[in-house]
């Protein structure tokens, strides 16, 4: 038994433990208690583990663990959910497996750090084995052992056994729900996910923000944004979640009303200063609407930024093809002291392609991996070869292609085809389209091209040749396919969607009925541009014409959303 004296030590331990400090003087604080002689104490130690697992400190933590002589369940319930918590979650199992070995029986404090642990790993089967040793120690009644167990199932897609233990519980709260249409939604079955939403007694504000945000995902944003109104007439009150979930939702279905009644809500309830994420979302919102002076403005009242927020705005800019303001946009970003990230190279590199800024672009690729050491991908690549390209630089961006420290895609080839096509450059030209049917041999639209590069040229036996060679391959001609335009009504709005149709295409009689979609073009990878060509073939095969539309002059633009 302790002595008095001994105990007054051990609590002024744990408060040291347990102060606002902690993280400085960690190491002052053990060697506090190895000077008091409390080395090997589990209950000081226990507390030592877990405040190291909250600080990521997690090998000092395995260090202190080693030197212990008698372990108890307090401590290893410690060192299980630091790992749970860290990673590496390996390391939670093995631990778990050194407590059994020690004689020592696990407790609900045990098993539901060790299944989150078992989440994170990529192999199911061990968690199999950790949800057999819960049903043989008797802890599958335990609220927090079978948000454990519900979690491992759903998270890797093993939703049957998910709903045989959800199934089986006498009570579940709104944690137990979210995690099962979670795991409905994140397989795909989003109309299973929304049929047990329906069926919710109780919802808290996650369960409308996880509902929203998995239709949106799903491209169901009609439905998402009637979902939205319905949780407001029901009295919920959105947080910061919901505004970042709905604003994308506005844009894309260019509901300019709503994502301003949200900003309007969001000032009113402080949101909008307070968070940055939800600045983030509404600067992102207003330059997908082409409202470029709200977004400035709602980007410069922010009163801390982070690199997303430059991010957003950069790429908006360069949605909008405001390029020189974009660049500047840029320096005073450095001036600022934000350490740019891969993202922001992409929306200033997409900036200086549509300024027409070539110098400014071959800088910034080469100050991104020298100053900063990120190693360019190939969406800086992409912008790079645009930019090159619009300049005339043909052979700078083949050579550019060529010298990449990357597998190149089809987007630079097609790219670099569109360049080699208007610049005259068909010795290139060839050599692309060949890139291109390596990459996509089922791609018949790429044969399409090589042969009409070769009959421009009178090159009539590499004509055959490709014919020939399409038929070894089985690939075949596409037909081609007109769309027929149907309107449809969503939350009030007037939408035209495609259906594919073999017949004269029916559009809208008036322009200003369609709603566009602000959101096209936002993609990092743009179409591949191909020129205009129509293949000839006999007139037997006169209804397989292959008709290939030229997509060249359409920007490629960064992602409004990038962070």
């Amino acid at each position: 038994m302790m002595s008095r004296a001994s105990l007054v030590v051990e609590r002024k331990i744990l408060r040291l433990l347990h102060g606002q400090k902690t993280r400085c003087n960690l190491r002052q604080i053990h060697a506090h208690f190895i000077r008091q002689c409390l080395h090997q104490s589990n209950q000081i130690l226990s507390h030592f583990v877990s405040v190291c697992g909250h600080l990521n400190k997690m090998d000092y933590a395995n260090l202190v663990f080693l030197q212990t002589h008698n372990p108890n369940i307090l401590l290893f319930n410690s060192m299980i959910k630091g790992y749970s918590l860290n990673g590496p979650f390996e390391e939670a199992v093995t631990l778990f497996s050194l407590m059994k070995a020690h004689g020592i029986f696990p407790d609900e404090y045990t098993f539901s750090p060790l299944l989150k642990a078992c989440s994170g790993l990529c192999d199911v089967r061990i968690g199999q084995c950790i949800h057999g040793e819960v049903l043989r120690s008797g802890f599958e009644l335990f609220g927090s052992v079978q948000v454990g167990v519900l979690e491992l199932y759903s998270s890797s897609g093993r939703m049957e056994e998910a709903k045989k233990v959800f199934d089986g519980m006498s009570k579940r709260d709104v944690i137990i729900w979210n995690l099962m249409i979670r795991g409905f939604c994140k397989r795909g079955d989003v109309d299973l996910g929304l049929s047990l939403f329906r069926q919710m007694s109780e919802r808290s504000v996650v369960s409308w923000n996880s509902m929203i945000s998995y239709l949106a995902q799903s491209g169901r944003h009609s439905e998402a944004l009637e979902l939205f109104h319905e949780m407001r007439e029901l009295g919920f009150q959105p947080d910061e979640a919901t505004v970042v979930i709905v604003l994308p939702i506005c844009a894309h279905l260019g509901d300019v009303n709503i994502g301003q009644c949200i900003h309007s809500y969001a000032e009113s309830s402080k949101l909008y200063r307070n968070v940055i994420s939800v600045g983030n979302a509404l600067v992102d919102f207003y330059s997908k609407g082409g409202n470029l002076e709200t977004a400035l403005q709602v980007f410069k009242d922010m009163p801390c930024k982070n690199v997303v927020s430059w991010n957003t705005m950069i790429s908006g800019l360069a949605f909008n093809g405001r390029g020189e303001l974009g660049v500047e946009l840029f320096e005073e970003m450095i001036n600022n002291g934000e350490r740019p990230n891969d993202a922001t190279f992409i929306g200033v590199l997409t900036c200086c392609t549509h300024a027409g800024l070539l110098e400014k672009g071959q800088e910034l690729l080469d100050l991104m991996s020298k100053n900063y050491h990120i190693d360019p991908k190939l969406e800086h690549y992409g912008c790079m070869v645009d930019l090159l390209s619009r300049c005339g630089c043909v052979r700078m961006a083949y050579d550019l292609i060529r010298s990449m420290h990357i597998q190149p895609n089809a987007t630079l080839w097609g790219s670099l085809l569109s360049a080699c096509r208007t610049y005259g450059e068909l010795e290139l030209a060839e050599l692309a389209v060949k890139e291109l049917i390596n990459l996509e041999p089922w791609n018949s639209g790429n044969y399409v091209l090589l042969s009409n590069i070769y009959a421009e040229e009178g090159r009539w036996d590499e004509v055959e040749k490709i014919r020939v060679l399409m038929r070894e391959k089985s690939v075949k001609k596409a037909l081609a396919v007109k769309a027929k335009m149907e309107r449809k009504s969503c939350c009030g709005s007037r939408n035209y969607v495609c259906t594919p149709k073999k017949e004269a295409m029916v559009t809208p009689k008036k322009e200003e009925d369609v709603k566009p979609d602000i959101t096209k073009g936002s993609h990092h990878a743009a179409p591949v541009p191909v020129p205009a060509a129509v293949v000839k073939v006999p007139k037997k095969e006169e209804n397989e014409t292959v008709s290939v539309k030229n997509e060249a002059s359409k920007p490629n633009v960064g992602c409004g959303g990038c962070n």
